[in-house]
């Protein structure tokens, strides 16, 4: 076929060809975008400007997220006010969560106040011996001094090892305390009495501490103890009690905490006092002991800041029997 006659064939078949209904595709104005009544890909192969349906499309989708910026600043505010109410639950469980501003390292602070978990049980523990010198009375198995059994089946015989153990240093290092808990812990307090105030060395209390571990060893593999026992020892404490009258000879230089009941003349019912005292007598056959203020910080205050005790002060005396005392223990801030 020559090309005249491939010429006449083609237009024949266009004569031929149903001419497009173009009304069902009416065009809209430029810069309107709406949705097309037949699929995409039919849309863009009649259009008759592909490229420009495909630029306004993406030019569509820009000023919808140009107008559509309010919103999601009100999205973001939301999600703020999200992060605020789990900062309340997060709280509510017992964690005090603190959130930055810092976003471009996303950095959150997580400070922990206190877990509701057994995992506190321990910490409680760790602390017990500052609650112990805040609250201690005498015989309390602390710094009160004094032996207490927690009641389990084998606090006797860790008391027991325990004298032995003392004995071995002929008498030297004693028990000042003695104190089991449930939770399979011996705590022992010693001192030394060949010092003037008892204080025992670290050397002494590391001793005792190795001595008295070997034994419980031996008792754990005896089954007579538990295999989990812990042990702590110590020395009684800067503020440890005064025993009442053993200890007034070896501490009548130190100024003493003292809390005692008296009998007072304008009231009917016995009165509760306190003080901190200097120890002036004591007599072991009346049962009584004198005190006067000691020159500590506490009394000086009273005077007026920066001044020595009054001489009405000085000469202060107070008389309590043996009896009477309720509390003695050293003073340690002068």
């Amino acid at each position: 076929m020559d090309l005249a006659s491939a010429g006449r064939a083609a237009a024949q078949a266009r004569l031929l060809t149903p001419p497009v209904d173009r009304s069902r595709f009416p065009r809209k104005p430029f810069g309107v975008c709406s949705r097309p009544l037949l699929p995409p890909p039919k849309l863009w192969f009649l259009s008759p400007h592909p490229e420009r349906g495909v630029s306004l499309i993406n030019r569509a989708k820009r000023r919808g997220s140009a107008s559509q910026r309010p919103p999601l600043k009100r999205a973001i505010v939301e999600e703020e006010e999200e992060v605020d109410e789990e900062r309340v639950i997060v709280a509510e469980e017992g964690l005090e969560v603190e959130f930055t501003d810092d976003l471009e390292e996303g950095m959150m602070s997580m400070p922990i106040v206190m877990e509701d978990d057994d995992d506190f049980e321990d910490e409680l523990e760790e602390n017990e011996f500052e609650e112990e010198e805040a609250n201690l009375f005498v015989g309390d198995g602390g710094a009160g001094g004094g032996i207490s059994l927690a009641g389990m089946w084998w606090d006797k015989e860790a008391l027991a090892i325990a004298e032995e153990v003392s004995m071995s240093f002929d008498g030297d290092l004693k028990m000042y305390a003695f104190k089991t808990t449930a939770n399979s812990t011996i705590r022992v307090r010693i001192e030394k009495i060949s010092t003037k105030y008892g204080s025992p060395s670290i050397d002494d209390i590391e001793a005792f501490s190795k001595a008295y571990r070997s034994r419980l060893d031996e008792a754990e593999l005896a089954e007579r103890i538990p295999d989990n026992i812990s042990l702590e020892v110590s020395s009684p404490g800067l503020e440890r009690v005064v025993r009442i009258p053993d200890d007034l000879e070896r501490f009548k230089d130190r100024p003493m905490y003292v809390k005692y009941i008296s009998d007072g003349a304008a009231s009917s019912s016995p009165q509760e006092g306190d003080g901190v005292f200097k120890l002036i007598s004591y007599d072991m056959e009346l049962c009584h002991c004198t005190w006067g203020l000691a020159d500590v910080k506490i009394n000086r205050q009273k005077a007026g800041k920066g001044r020595p005790l009054s001489k009405k002060q000085r000469e202060w005396r107070l008389q309590t029997p043996f009896e009477s005392l309720c509390l003695v223990r050293l003073h340690s801030d002068c």
